[in-house]
């Protein structure tokens, strides 16, 4: 899953890397009691793979496995706002104005029929489309724009004449409003130039106009005013082609409509800077600071489809990722990103270290048990809650799987007091779930050197020395013998790749 989707203001209950089945049991069993307790947020995550006999387990249990989260470092996914106005590129700039207008809003991201970002649109921008390229002669009165848009925009009817094309062309509009004369040498000027075919005759109820624009030969008729041709010009005209707009507007109001159907694909320009979901805030806030670019649209990754939009003021405090980290209080063990997290709790078992360094107050908890999953238990019964069936049984293994089913030296009288009353929760009996649990998913038997080191591996640093320490749980040494050799060279491996003083 994508960790953009879910991850904003999300709270994730996380173990180490490389997760055991107490890291995976725990943040599963303390999820679940945020959620009871009223974080309803909260969701159980990993950042690593489920080992096998977890996989069994949560199987037996009826679960998911945790959500995959490999990174919590704010992404432009998670900055972003989700609710966006947009507009299309085949959009007028009338609805794209009005839009505007009506969210407040000065710059807007432009999109395809796909949905995919092709521009920026601001408001200044929206000059281009109603001011002409020059103030001489006949660029005033040029309009390019398509004559089904124009009627879309004014409202018009088009059932007189023939049916007006969606594409874009170059129009020359004229206002009919001088005498029959002056009208009839207008337009034969322009039919000696060979553009009478471009012109678009806007007027009222003036019979004679309308005969004269069908006689010329024009583009279009506009009749303004609510009017309509007579019947015999409206037919002539859809014999020879020629489009007639009803405008319920008056003339001076046509006009001006009508220069607002144009499309916003003219104006808009490639020139912009977006970012894929993916892309950490660290990385990009510095161009993003630099550019004088006062809107960010956000893609989905390996497409141009839009996500979502950011400003630079949402780069100021980005939201950032809770965290509760259970199983580990270390952050070279814990999930990339940590450091531009929110850690809100640790719930650990294991000695403090000393690079656990935090920007906020955190609730701390740390017991001498024998598991994690033996602390988010009591946590249960100290709050007179019982976690549900299931969840009770992966609190099981988690505390039999660290514990060794209550033989290692950290075991206490609090792991045999919670395993006796979750084996009751879960339904099981307790020795009998620990015998199947370990004889499953035997890595020793099934998996091979990289794996076995791999899985449970935990990197510490002490003084500035760096060590490398795996554990793998088994129920008999059965099968050691025979792997001994080629586990000695993969740990041999890690040493010289990573430069340990000690690999184990």
């Amino acid at each position: 899953m994508a960790i953009e989707r879910i991850m904003k203001q999300s709270w994730f209950v996380l173990g180490h890397r490389n997760p055991d089945a107490d890291a995976i049991c725990a943040a599963i069993g303390h999820a679940s009691y945020l959620r009871a307790t009223g974080d309803l947020e909260a969701i159980a995550a990993r950042c690593g793979e489920v080992p096998p006999r977890v996989k069994i387990v949560l199987e037996q249990a009826g679960l998911e496995p945790p959500v995959l989260v490999d990174d919590v470092r704010p992404t432009a996914g998670s900055i972003c706002r989700k609710t966006v106005v947009a507009v299309r590129q085949d959009d007028t700039f009338l609805m794209a104005y009005r839009l505007m207008v009506d969210h407040g809003v000065r710059a807007v991201p432009v999109l395809n029929n796909g949905g995919e970002v092709r521009g920026l649109l601001h408001f200044l921008d929206l000059l281009q489309l109603l001011l002409p390229p020059a103030t001489d002669g006949r660029n005033v009165k040029l309009l390019h724009a398509s004559l089904e848009n124009i009627g879309a925009t004014l409202g018009a009817s088009d059932d007189c004449g023939a049916t007006p094309p969606s594409d874009e062309e170059g129009l020359i509009m004229m206002v009919g409003a001088s005498s029959q004369d002056t009208v009839g040498r207008r337009l034969e000027a322009a039919r000696e130039e060979g553009v009478v075919s471009k012109y678009l005759v806007i007027c009222g109820d003036r019979p004679f106009v309308h005969k004269q624009a069908l006689d010329y030969g024009t583009r279009a008729l506009i009749v303004t005013g609510g009017y309509k041709p007579d019947e015999k010009i409206a037919f002539q005209a859809k014999e020879k082609g020629m489009i007639i707009l009803c405008s319920p507007h008056d003339t001076a109001t046509t006009v001006k409509l009508a220069l607002c159907a144009r499309k916003v694909r003219n104006i808009i320009s490639d020139d912009f800077m977006s970012l894929a979901s993916n892309e950490v805030v660290s990385r990009f806030s510095g161009k993003v600071a630099a550019s004088s670019q006062d809107l960010f649209p956000v893609v989905e990754v390996g497409t141009r489809r839009l996500m979502g939009v950011f400003s630079k003021s949402d780069l100021v405090d980005p939201p950032r990722t809770l965290l509760s980290l259970v199983d580990h209080n270390e952050f070279s063990q814990a999930v990339n990103g940590v450091e531009e997290a929110k850690v809100v709790e640790i719930l650990d078992h294991h000695r403090l270290s000393g690079d656990l360094v935090t920007r906020d107050p955190v609730r701390f908890i740390n017991e001498p048990v024998g598991s994690s999953s033996t602390i988010v238990a009591r946590r249960f019964r100290e709050r007179d809650l019982q976690p549900e069936a299931p969840v009770a049984l992966c609190l099981c293994a988690g505390l039999v799987s660290d514990t060794l089913n209550l033989t290692s030296p950290t075991t206490t009288d609090v792991d045999r007091d919670m395993l006796v009353w979750l084996s009751e929760l879960a339904g099981v009996d307790a020795d009998e779930f620990a015998e199947a649990f370990f004889a499953s998913g035997s890595l020793l038997l099934h998996a091979d050197a990289q794996a076995i080191v791999g899985t449970d591996r935990k990197e510490f640093n002490e003084d500035g020395v760096f060590l490398s320490l795996s554990q793998v749980e088994e129920t008999s040494f059965k099968g050691l013998s025979k792997r001994q050799e080629e586990l000695v060279e993969e740990l041999e491996r890690l040493r010289h790749e990573y430069r340990y003083e000690l690999c184990a």
